[in-house]
């Protein structure tokens, strides 16, 4: 028997569509690139409804869903429809925020912390190796399709927890966001390791020659020595550091894609 008009659009499937539709949107506007870079709503309105037009025969074909009889009832399901969705795409922005803190910790080592440079991820003044870093991480995200790693995270989802189902937060999910939270941290300081460690090496150095020689104003020297080492540094240990962000994206997306498992 051929399914109708009236059948594909009973109140049943429109709910099913919407609810699909909101946890995709919550993924959409918290993700990285999409959600940060100055893209326009409607593209990602309509981005949101086709693959939610993509996933709702897989999932409407899985589920027998049982259509709320009140608005409370619906706006309950829509609010944690939205907060699985923005959970995974929230996960996500943890490694370029470890990347911003590797960068801002540079600066500072570096000497060039007050070079400020608008950054259109935020739309935010931030440390002009803190962008720099930022899109180091950007290309490493789109080389490894990790969107589609976000996405297929999304499709998981609904098959650990169909739209509609009686479902909160539960301790284990909670404590692996809170563990990757936690990563953050230590991602950004073994990123500039190599680097900070020589830059302190070279602070001391610079300690005892003022002490050795006083009569030589060690201040106008150390300055712009220190940016010339800081960037020769940073250029030699450029490959080992894009090595360590796909290592790194690598385990941080598998993560995300077994969070609701």
């Amino acid at each position: 028997m051929q399914p109708n008009l009236l059948t594909i659009l009973s109140p049943s499937n429109i709910l099913i569509f919407v609810l699909i539709f909101t946890r995709i949107s919550g993924m959409i506007f918290s993700m990285p690139l999409i959600s940060t870079y100055p893209i326009p709503q409607q593209v990602k309105i309509w981005l949101g409804a086709i693959v939610a037009f993509i996933l709702f025969p897989m999932v409407a074909a899985n589920q027998a869903f049982i259509v709320p009889h009140s608005i409370p009832e619906v706006l309950v399901y829509l609010v944690r429809e939205f907060a699985i969705g923005y959970v995974i795409g929230f996960c996500a922005n943890f490694l370029f925020a470890a990347v911003q803190i590797g960068g801002e910790f540079v600066s500072i080592q570096i000497g060039i912390s007050m070079s400020q440079v608008l950054d259109p991820t935020t739309g935010e003044s931030t440390q002009i190796l803190s962008q720099m870093y930022t899109y180091l991480a950007t290309m490493v995200f789109i080389g490894l399709n990790a969107h589609q790693w976000l996405f297929a995270a999304i499709y998981k989802s609904f098959q650990a927890f169909p739209p509609g189902i009686e479902y909160i937060f539960t301790g284990n999910i909670v404590s692996q966001v809170l563990h990757m939270s936690s990563e953050m941290f230590a991602i950004g300081i073994s990123m500039i390791l190599p680097i900070f460690c020589v830059m302190f090496v070279s602070e001391v150095l610079m300690g005892f020659m003022s002490k050795m020689m006083p009569q030589m104003n060690i201040f106008m020297v150390a300055i712009p020595l220190k940016i010339y080492i800081g960037i020769v540094l940073i250029l030699m240990f450029l490959s080992p550091t894009v090595s360590y962000l796909v290592a790194v994206t690598q385990n941080y997306l598998k993560g995300i894609l077994n969070l609701f498992m």
